[in-house]
């Protein structure tokens, strides 16, 4: 009974330093924390602009009467708008632009209108000056130290206002026309890049072109033989260079909760 009862007992000590033994060659185990993963989370935003307006010739004419040399001055605009961004990578926003009045010249061939009663060219002048509301998407290309170059189009509608519509003849005559206002459909491709100041404030420099359409004096007639018509000031297109600001709200990105592996 004593001889079994001993070899119980070893054999039981033999098993715990088997598993000690066998405990101790296990490796060490390893906690292993992943990076935290932003979640793409949109945010709300508000943009301010002003801007330098390049404009290109305008097609202008009276009727069967085309100017010639026609020009439309260059000009200021501010904007506002409020926007949304999507993602990362996707954005839209609605904005509204005042472009401030534009000064037209043109010249319209007369057979009277010169020294003498001779032929000439009647020097035609007037202030042209646009309300633009747009709805515009945006494709951010990416982020390379706080630096996001972007491509967007939009489409919108356009008040334009022409008026102080006047003509000046060689030989001394002058006068006014009556000006007039109309909505036309509005287009615009944009490219340009932001800077993020912080997590909330952006600058915003970029190119706009941007297409608004036509525009007419009301109907008028320049003698008896002359059915009434409008000076028709056509093809109303420009090149915009923008600086801004943007704001955006609740811009701190969020987080998937980080997660604990153990490996052996």
């Amino acid at each position: 009974m004593s001889s079994h009862f001993t070899k119980l007992c070893l054999a039981g000590v033999a098993m715990i330093v088997s598993s000690a033994v066998h405990a101790a060659d296990m490796p060490v185990p390893v906690i292993e924390h992943v990076p935290q993963v932003p979640v793409v989370a949109g945010g709300w935003y508000l943009r301010g602009d002003i801007g330098y307006k390049v404009y290109q010739a305008p097609t202008v004419g009276y009727g069967a009467l085309d100017f010639t040399n026609e020009k439309l001055n260059n000009t200021g605009m501010i904007g506002a708008g409020v926007g949304y961004k999507f993602s990362d990578f996707l954005r839209a926003d609605l904005t509204v632009d005042y472009e401030f009045p534009a000064k037209f010249k043109g010249y319209a061939p007369c057979t009277t209108c010169g020294a003498g009663g001779a032929a000439g060219f009647s020097t035609e002048t007037a202030d042209i000056d646009v309300l633009t509301f747009m709805l515009n998407g945006y494709v951010d290309i990416g982020t390379w130290r706080g630096f996001t170059p972007y491509v967007g189009a939009g489409i919108g509608a356009a008040y334009v206002n022409v008026d102080n519509i006047k003509f000046s003849n060689p030989n001394g005559a002058s006068g006014t026309y009556p000006g007039d206002s109309t909505w036309n459909f509005a287009w615009a491709l944009m490219a340009g890049g932001s800077y993020a100041i912080d997590e909330n404030w952006s600058i915003d420099a970029g190119y706009r072109y941007l297409n608004i359409g036509n525009v007419y004096s009301k109907s008028f007639s320049t003698g008896a033989p002359n059915p009434s018509r409008k000076i028709r000031y056509e093809d109303l297109q420009a090149h915009e260079f923008r600086v801004g600001a943007r704001y955006t709200f609740n811009s701190t990105p969020s987080y998937i909760p980080e997660p604990i592996i153990t490996k052996y």
